[in-house]
């Protein structure tokens, strides 16, 4: 295979844009979801995930089954050693890649962090790394645990007939950390859920701003203002499933990356892929579509810094969600089209939008205080142990997680920022 040559910070996945484009200029083209693979029902989400690779790759799947336990018993390193070398050639179509990318990003996430910061590893052995870059670059995705594996690729329904509900989903892998992590994850899913009618009505707000169709447009952000406010309802079901101790003192870790991190300066070694160090970030909540959508949509524009963070989150999205982010930011601004109508409902409507996306920014503020801030200030006040999944914890969270968010950022000053600015795009008289 010729490998692409990635850099020694951070790779740069590139990714064609679709524009708007016609040769009949008074009829525009018009954006669907199903240019981008996106569904109605699903939004970014991966519909119905596999869960089983070709015998194969049976190696594989039978780590990334038993992760929680292999950490625990600090054994998956050895395991990992000891794992044959296998080819990507047996593996068929984007779905097959994608559980495969899924396995080798929780299996690299597990190898590095099994002992903790103290003891991470610099080198990740040929036979893990080899194929997991041969993936990742198939996919056009890093070669690290990203939000589209944590959370759009990792569910199965315990009854397939049954609902899109928590009770009726599981993780396909996990890591340590028991329920909480589930938790976790599936809020965070439900979340993705709940965004799907959002994505539809960008869409339609889109392709109404493009036709000059008042009602349309209309229609179209009430909608998507109530898709909003569902995602805030879903991310507030984080209280009822995750345990903050265990959150910050063991889940953590395992979804941070070594880009930015003090306890990996050099990065990480992808052993017969390169033989200088890579840096790539943790899984992080700006790695989602969603709101990188709304905010191009409604034109929200975050101070310099954050955008610069946001843009690069956006190389860790699969290349056809950041398409459609790139289709959204070349559509003619809605919001100079909405002032320039005179429209009172439009503006209206539009405020809403922005309105609902300050309480659900706001929202996720007092998830990571909670979460990342007091818990943080706990852990440093009492020494004890976490308790899950019949194993216990030692609470020794890593020191420099304490106020960054596993993708590298400043979290709290960052989210703080853009929940102002996004305020700050209040339509005014």
């Amino acid at each position: 295979m010729q490998w692409i040559l990635l850099s020694q910070t951070e790779a740069e996945f590139s990714c064609p844009t679709m524009e708007i484009k016609n040769e009949n200029e008074e009829k525009p083209l018009l954006l669907t979801l199903r240019r981008f693979h996106l569904s109605e029902d699903y939004g970014f989400l991966l519909p119905n995930p596999l869960s089983e690779l070709p015998a194969p790759y049976g190696p594989w799947l039978e780590i990334a089954n038993n992760l929680p336990r292999l950490i625990q018993s600090h054994q998956l390193r050895a395991q990992v050693y000891k794992m044959p070398q296998l080819s990507s050639q047996h593996l068929k179509g984007h779905r097959e890649l994608q559980l495969a990318h899924l396995a080798l990003s929780f299996i690299t996430m597990g190898f590095v962090w099994q002992e903790g910061e103290k003891e991470p590893v610099k080198l990740l052995p040929r036979n893990l790394a080899v194929p997991y870059c041969e993936i990742s670059q198939m996919l056009r995705l890093p070669p690290i645990l990203v939000h589209a594996d944590l959370v759009l690729a990792n569910w199965k329904k315990k009854n397939v007939n049954g609902p899109l509900e928590i009770e009726n989903l599981d993780t396909i892998f996990s890591l340590p950390g028991g329920e909480s992590l589930r938790g976790f994850i599936l809020v965070t899913l439900l979340v993705e859920k709940a965004a799907a009618p959002g994505v539809k009505a960008v869409v339609q707000a889109a392709n109404a701003s493009l036709q000059s169709d008042k009602e349309a447009l209309h229609e179209a952000l009430q909608d998507l203002a109530k898709a909003i406010k569902e995602m805030t309802n879903a991310l507030k079901l984080m209280h009822d499933y995750v345990d903050p101790v265990i959150f910050y003192a063991v889940i953590r870790i395992f979804l941070s990356g070594w880009k930015d991190n003090p306890a990996m300066p050099g990065g990480l070694i992808y052993e017969g892929v390169s033989e200088q160090p890579m840096s790539y970030s943790g899984g992080s909540a700006a790695q989602s579509t969603v709101l990188h959508a709304f905010d191009e949509l409604l034109a929200i524009h975050h101070s310099k810094e954050s955008t610069a963070f946001l843009h690069r989150m956006r190389d860790y999205m699969p290349p056809h969600h950041r398409a459609f982010i790139e289709e959204i930011q070349s559509v003619p601004s809605l919001k100079q089209h909405i002032l320039s109508s005179g429209q009172v409902k439009l503006r209206i409507a539009y405020n809403q939008c922005v309105s609902t996306l300050t309480g659900l920014r706001t929202c996720h503020i007092a998830i990571v205080t909670k979460y990342i801030i007091t818990a943080a200030a706990n852990a440093k006040a009492k020494e004890g142990k976490a308790n899950h999944s019949g194993g216990t914890f030692q609470i020794n969270p890593p020191s420099w997680l304490e106020e960054r968010g596993t993708g590298g950022s400043h979290i709290l000053s960052f989210l703080k920022s853009i929940r102002d600015t996004t305020r700050e795009g209040m339509m005014h008289d």
